[in-house]
């Protein structure tokens, strides 16, 4: 049993799946028996507005909000919005990055400039960085709406619990709902698995 509290950010763009990977993150704690506390915000719009969500599971955890400088986990489905989230990382913490690029309204709003080398900020912060183009490995598998199963896969590895329990919580939900589904879940989730493991370069793009 986990003796301190796990905190992981998972941002993105609407309509990426975030909330679905978050809830799917939530469940698989609070079934290996974690207290665990989630929440989330959707910006400007369902779809295309910037969203991220707050994990924390734990002995017990009082709280959903994830501190700046706090997390363990950053999973940025889009790698602005990653660097963006940056100073809620810790030092030590591990960030996860689809290298998708999606300017946000928050950019054509003016309120946030699009950076010119996101991945390259990402590693000359000095942090642990994976970062990987989830969207095509999907079309590699035929489903573009498989990205939130491979990036959960790309950060099994980084949870307190084994990878495979995650995948068999997150595989035995399609067979029961949408059987079809299940078996290029199972390819995605490894995949990402594989994908995870790869880590970025200085000065990368």
């Amino acid at each position: 049993m986990l003796d301190r509290i796990t905190n992981i950010l998972v941002v993105g763009i609407g309509g990426q799946g975030v909330m679905t990977a978050a809830e799917m993150l939530a469940r698989t704690a609070l079934n290996q028996g974690y207290d665990v506390k989630k929440t989330e915000v959707a910006g400007m719009a369902q779809r295309g507005g910037v969203v991220s969500s707050h994990i924390r599971f734990g002995p017990k955890v009082y709280s959903p909000q994830i501190d700046a400088g706090d997390a363990d986990l950053l999973i940025g489905f889009e790698v602005a919005e990653a660097l963006r989230w940056l100073p809620h990382l810790r030092p030590t913490g591990v960030a996860m990055v689809n290298t998708l690029r999606i300017a946000p309204p928050i950019v054509s709003a003016g309120l946030f400039n699009y950076p010119d080398d996101p991945i390259g900020e990402l590693m000359a912060t000095g942090i642990e960085v994976h970062a990987f183009d989830a969207g095509a490995i999907a079309e590699e598998l035929g489903n573009a709406k498989l990205v939130n199963t491979i990036m959960l896969g790309a950060i099994s590895d980084h949870l307190p619990f084994p990878a495979e329990i995650l995948k068999i919580n997150i595989v035995e939900g399609f067979r029961a709902y949408k059987p079809k589904l299940a078996e290029v879940n199972a390819q995605a989730f490894d995949a990402g698995r594989n994908a995870g493991h790869i880590k970025a370069p200085l000065g990368a793009r």
